[in-house]
């Protein structure tokens, strides 16, 4: 059966939710937006290609920064309105140049810092 990305149910702004994880370590590396032709160019180029809120435009992960994300499985959820990419981060993912954007957790009612930016 072909994939068809609109066959997902998207948000009324276009857009569906993407987790990116480590396919190695499988470490939850960020969470960040597509729409269905930032689908279509992560499939096509292997490389993960969100959607930029903010910017209004698309965004090739590492394009500026080199720390980039090579697309090895693209998974959606059983709803089909959730994105899962399995990626070969190269770098930091988070643009606070950390391993992963979720470098807080919250420890007997305190909020942490799990781990310091990269070098």
């Amino acid at each position: 059966m072909t994939f068809d990305p609109k066959a997902l149910t998207f948000n009324d702004a276009g857009l569906i939710p993407v987790i990116a994880q480590d396919a190695e370590s499988l470490e939850v590396l960020m969470m960040a937006w597509m729409n269905a032709e930032a689908i279509e160019k992560t499939l096509e180029s292997g490389k993960v290609t969100y959607w930029s809120r903010s910017r209004q435009a698309f965004w090739i992960k590492g394009e500026t920064s080199g720390h980039t994300q090579e697309l090895v499985d693209l998974r959606y959820d059983c709803d089909q309105d959730c994105i899962l990419v399995l990626v070969r981060q190269t770098g930091a993912a988070c643009h606070t140049m950390r391993r992963t954007c979720f470098y807080r957790a919250v420890r007997d009612g305190e909020s942490i810092e799990l781990m310091k930016p990269m070098v």
